[in-house]
């Protein structure tokens, strides 16, 4: 839980939507590589989410993750109420 906070925490401060680790759970996503318990982006991966039931609108089920289509919004695991600058989207919170 500490580190999926800090990954959220540091996407929203430093304003950037770069593809960061996420924990593994089952086969990695396409661009991303296994390593320990984590994937690892690759060069020119795009963020990811793990699934919560349902992805949010414009994103792909693709195993355990949601992938985005081109051009979706930065989507993060809703936890709570959705920060600023985000709206709820299902299980999710996407920056509009």
């Amino acid at each position: 839980m500490k580190i999926r906070t800090i990954l959220i925490v540091s996407a929203l401060f430093t304003g950037t939507t770069l593809a960061q680790p996420i924990p593994k759970s089952g086969s990695c996503p396409t661009q991303y590589l296994a390593s320990g318990g984590y994937c690892i982006p690759t060069e020119g991966a795009k963020p990811v989410v793990i699934k919560n039931e349902d992805c949010p609108t414009g994103y792909l089920i693709q195993g355990n993750y949601c992938t985005p289509m081109n051009n979706a919004p930065l989507a993060i695991p809703k936890i709570g109420n959705c920060p600023m600058g985000y709206l709820i989207n299902g299980n999710y919170c996407v920056k509009y």
